[in-house]
């Protein structure tokens, strides 16, 4: 039985990190924002109105407030 079979059979999961997760977060950034270029080159990248920001600010606040300002919860739902 080989490593990799030890690990199945005993349930203990990967924890190296792999991928993008094992670069630096200036290397994650760096490629990142070649993605954001591209996109804003080929037209399919999405710019927020000033109102597209506002609402999803607005909705932010509610939800962090815990309590204040809550969004309206659906009919029927019973949390109490």
């Amino acid at each position: 039985m080989n490593d990799e079979q030890g690990r199945a059979m005993t349930g203990e999961s990967r924890k190296e990190r792999r991928g993008f997760a094992s670069m630096s977060p200036e290397k994650q950034r760096e490629i990142a924002s070649k993605g954001g270029r591209a996109a804003h080159q080929k037209g399919t990248a999405h710019e927020w109105t000033s109102e597209e920001a506002r609402s999803a600010g607005r909705k932010g606040g509610q939800i962090s407030r815990g309590g204040r300002g809550k969004l309206i919860e659906s009919p029927g739902a019973d949390f109490e």
